[in-house]
């Protein structure tokens, strides 16, 4: 027996303890994982021949080696907070250096990038000059807080059931102020091209003619799109135009010259309505002039009255008749024939818009009635849709499970603003350890696997949470316990071996 048998296992249960020591003290630290200490056998050989006969010379430390076991996923009240259930690491940026990490702890640097308690900044996928998801190179991911633009409307889905009993409406001139006029309205939200919000109300009416069809009109804000369609031409016409003009330059006038203002809402109201009769041919009658003016007149006299609240009223006074913005029909089976309905059940419809810049614009729908049945039970709204939406502002974001970030905003919209890459490597326990609970590639670890969580191994992200320590503390008691019971045994070791020694120098 040696001291250097009994030194080598006072160092190996030393550095066993150390290892032990920095488990229990990250048993707390989110993402850390926990290392064992690998020992091996020391033997002094001679340069020739067997050594069967040697007893060794102590023991040395083989390796630390990580465990990269999965941590419990705990649940955080921070948002940006993500955990990864399964293999893969977070890739993360400081300073121009690529390291990787198994802590999600994130939050929002004054820039709008998303770092961790260190400044490194998370990396994934950004968006492109389209808007849309940049897959390719990893980069920093920012969270763009700018406002949601608005989008038109040009897109509609409505799906009805509409009952095959149902009677034709008591009166059959369509008016949508009247509803013994129609059998069913269907009122929805459409945007304009600065995303203020107009109610485009469709309606629908039983055909007298016994076949089963039904006619479909519609009304913006309350106003048949046949008299819209007729005060926009009235807005285009020449004279109109001429004669709009110079009433809204009178009613500026400060006072207004009253007899001067009188004469010019007379002209544009005669030019307008003139305007309807030559452009589209859908007035009653042309002998309603007065009527016009006497509205046109009326809706002048209210303090601070716009050119647009003028070609209301004109609209409103014009005998116009309804106009149809297509027909319904079906088969024998309650099924919306499509070959005869539209365009494959499509309705193509323009609607006049004015903007609050006062330049008139037309707002192109197609409404798609595909899946309108008709059948022997009540009339009811299955399905209702629109692509467009106002204007909104970020409200909240989240982490899907695939690492997307999606963004939340005020107008009930959502996008996807980025999505988090994971690396794997072959060899995790080669990766270089830097602090901080992070890993840096090195030439044991291999070269690091991109991809998307959930696909090619890699593990699922889960938002508002945080991976915890895999250490287990009661197994790192134990061990703690079996260490020092080591340490003590070997330095009993070099105290047998001494005490020996102290006998052989006392024989005389």
């Amino acid at each position: 027996m040696s001291f250097q048998q009994g030194l080598s296992g006072l160092n190996a249960a030393a550095k066993s303890l150390d290892v032990i020591g920095n488990n229990i003290a990250n048993a707390s630290t989110v993402g850390f994982k926990g290392s064992t200490t690998q020992f091996a056998d020391v033997y002094a050989n001679a340069l020739n021949g067997a050594g069967g006969m040697t007893a060794g010379i102590g023991v040395k430390t083989a390796a630390i080696a990580q465990q990269f076991t999965q941590g419990n996923v705990e649940a955080s009240a921070n948002p940006l907070d993500i955990a990864i259930n399964g293999a893969g690491f977070f890739r993360i940026e400081q300073a121009g250096v690529t390291q990787y990490s198994r802590n999600g702890q994130f939050s929002l640097d004054k820039e709008g990038f998303i770092v961790n308690a260190q400044g490194a900044k998370l990396t994934g996928y950004g968006l492109g000059a389209n808007g849309l998801l940049a897959a390719g190179t990893a980069v920093p991911l920012k969270i763009d807080s700018s406002d949601q633009p608005p989008k038109v409307t040009s897109e509609m889905q409505i799906q009805l059931q509409l009952d095959s009993r149902t009677q034709p409406p008591k009166k059959t001139e369509f008016d949508p102020a009247d509803p013994d006029t129609y059998n069913k309205q269907v009122p929805m939200s459409v945007y304009d091209t600065l995303g203020n919000s107009h109610t485009l109300s469709t309606f629908y009416v039983k055909s007298p003619t016994g076949d089963g069809t039904w006619n479909v009109y519609a009304a913006k804000d309350g106003t048949e799109i046949g008299a819209l369609d007729a005060i926009g031409k009235a807005q285009t016409d020449p004279a109109a135009v001429t004669s709009r003009t110079a009433w809204d330059t009178a009613s500026k006038v400060v006072p207004p010259v009253a007899a001067n203002l009188a004469s010019t809402i007379a002209t544009y109201a005669t030019d307008a309505a003139n305007a309807v009769v030559a452009g589209a041919g859908n007035l009653a009658s042309a002998d309603n002039l007065a009527e016009v003016r006497a509205a046109a007149a009326t809706a002048a006299a209210v303090p601070g009255a716009t050119p647009v609240q003028i070609d209301a009223a004109i609209a409103g006074a014009l005998k116009m008749q309804p106009k149809s913005i297509g027909t319904l029909k079906f088969d024998t089976n309650g099924a919306l024939n499509l070959a005869s309905t539209g365009t494959a059940g499509r309705f193509n419809i323009d609607i006049p818009i004015v903007p609050s810049t006062g330049a008139e614009l037309n707002l192109p729908v197609e409404i798609d009635f595909a899946g309108t049945t008709q059948y022997g039970t009540t009339t009811s709204e299955k399905f209702l849709a629109q692509d467009g939406y106002r204007p909104g502002s970020l409200q909240r974001f989240s982490t899907g499970a695939d690492g997307s970030i999606l963004g939340q905003y005020s107008n009930g919209q959502t996008k996807v603003l980025g999505q988090v890459v994971l690396a794997n490597f072959t060899n995790p326990n080669g990766l270089q350890p830097l602090g901080n609970n992070a890993w840096a590639e090195s030439t044991n670890s291999g070269i690091p696997l991109m991809g998307t969580a959930g696909t090619g191994g890699l593990g699922v992200l889960q938002a508002s949470a945080t991976e915890a320590s895999s250490v287990d503390l009661t197994a790192e008691l134990v061990n703690m316990i079996t260490a020092q019971r080591v340490y003590q045994a070997n330095a009993q070791t070099i105290k047998t071996q001494d005490s020996v020694l102290q006998t052989l120098v006392n024989l005389r």
